[in-house]
């Protein structure tokens, strides 16, 4: 589903590198982790593929489904089934969270030549999807994200890709601010997505995530490079020992 191939990318404004070469297959079914330290160039990836403007591939190549991900604007990666969960969900004001899910599955829909979503038929998805994730009617009116507390800002995002039904799900530091119950509850909403052809890549510094998401491969980013691929038994590891062997050998 995903071939990334030797790709090289910096910031835009100062031409600093981040990534140096980042070799990664993921195929439909499965999921990802990527783990690394502060730095490592984790969130830029995750920026990369979704088509974020501020960096700048200098090399290499990114496949999604066959098709040159790189040619494509960011509705277009949209439209194609790629969906990027930030790290910090931004606040729309005077935007109410419906309204937003509501356009934003009616402009995906258009992209792919299908018909919008009657008010009847889009109320009845967005309860349903709505009550597995503790996400009330009350915060589906307020302004999108604003006034959210950490858990709600993430459970808003996890509804609005379940709705979505994205292809290749990139979950930048999903559980970042998250109690141990929101923590839950946003995993559960994760682990409905999983199936046969759906990819999930899952960007995290610590196990606790990978307890509830659990992973069918683990890679270890450092200095802008893969440094080591393992399997769910690797991310104990580095709870237990820590980055200090992988910045090493990036080094």
């Amino acid at each position: 589903m995903l071939e990334i191939k030797n790709l090289h990318a910096r910031i835009a404004e100062d031409e600093t590198e981040i990534l140096r070469g980042i070799d990664l297959t993921i195929n439909a079914g499965e999921v990802h982790a990527i783990m690394g330290p502060n730095g490592s160039g984790k969130s830029t990836l995750s920026y990369i593929l979704a088509g974020k403007d501020d960096y700048e591939v200098t090399e290499g190549e990114i496949l999604f489904n066959g098709e040159n991900l790189l040619e494509m604007e960011p509705d277009e990666r949209a439209a194609a089934g790629l969906f990027l969960a930030f790290q910090y969900p931004i606040e729309i004001p005077g935007v109410a969270t419906m309204e937003f899910l509501k356009t934003a599955m009616n402009a995906q829909r258009k992209a792919r030549g299908e018909d919008t979503l009657s008010i009847p038929d889009f109320m009845k998805r967005v309860k349903e999807a709505a009550g597995h994730l503790n996400v009330s009617m009350d915060m589906l009116k307020r302004p999108l994200n604003v006034g959210f507390s950490g858990g709600e800002k993430k459970r808003a995002e996890i509804l609005q890709m379940s709705l979505l039904e994205p292809k290749l799900c990139v979950l930048d530091e999903t559980d970042s601010g998250l109690d141990i119950d929101a923590l839950r509850i946003v995993s559960e909403g994760v682990n409905k997505l999983r199936g046969p052809d759906r990819a999930m890549v899952v960007i995290t510094h610590y196990q606790r995530l990978l307890d509830h998401i659990v992973p069918d491969v683990v890679h270890v980013l450092s200095k802008g490079r893969i440094v080591k691929t393992g399997d769910k038994d690797l991310a104990l590891e580095l709870e237990k020992n820590g980055y200090a062997d992988y910045i090493d050998t990036a080094a």
